[in-house]
């Protein structure tokens, strides 16, 4: 991702855990166990939908302060509700930054398996997985040489989201369709992810 580096800044409070099975599996347990689930509580996916729009929707790909503001005071919060929802979209997001900043490979089972999770609470929670979601996973997929889960993450994520300038860069990118093409140039020339890409 690009220039994330407040989020990573603060992603980076948070300790890598153990990946063994069994750890990575008490540590799942656990977070659903510290929380309170409540269906009518939108905070948190406000949060992954503004972190969404801010980062990989919008042309820069920048969080506002603001974003990172709002995250670190719902963390303070002890009432906050659904944060095994944010923690895991954290621990996520921390073991991507930790081991770039390492030169290291991210372990792609993990990936998986926490958007698999994230995936899970999101629609157990709320009725509805967001963008940010699909193409986390569409990308854990395609790390773990998944290709074709992938393909189909991202075809369905189109169908939810079909504005989704993510979404249509990695569609053309496996496809090259050319109408995906002409509507990412005409309609997104200053997207990120289109010059990151080389896409015109």
């Amino acid at each position: 991702m690009k220039k994330l580096i407040l989020l990573f800044a603060f992603a980076m409070s948070f300790p890598l855990f153990a990946q063994q099975t069994q750890n990575y599996e008490q540590f799942i347990a656990q977070l659903k166990n510290n929380t309170r689930t409540d269906k009518n509580d939108r905070a948190v996916w406000n949060l992954l939908n503004d972190f969404y729009e801010e980062a990989l929707q919008s042309d820069a790909g920048e969080l506002n302060r603001n974003t990172v503001e709002k995250m670190q005071k719902l963390y303070a919060d002890r009432k906050a509700k659904n944060m095994q929802i944010l923690h895991l979209f954290m621990v996520y997001n921390n073991h991507i930054s930790q081991t770039a900043a390492q030169g290291k490979t991210p372990d792609s089972g993990l990936q998986v398996g926490l958007m698999l999770e994230l995936e899970k609470e999101m629609a157990d929670t709320y009725g509805k997985v967001p963008a940010i979601v699909r193409i986390y996973k569409a990308e854990a997929l395609v790390s773990n040489g998944q290709h074709k889960e992938s393909a189909d993450v991202i075809s369905a994520g189109l169908l939810e989201y079909p504005g989704s300038v993510p979404l249509k860069v990695y569609r053309f990118l496996e496809t090259n369709d050319e109408g995906l093409k002409t509507d990412l140039i005409k309609n997104h020339p200053d997207h990120w992810m289109v010059k990151q890409f080389g896409i015109r």
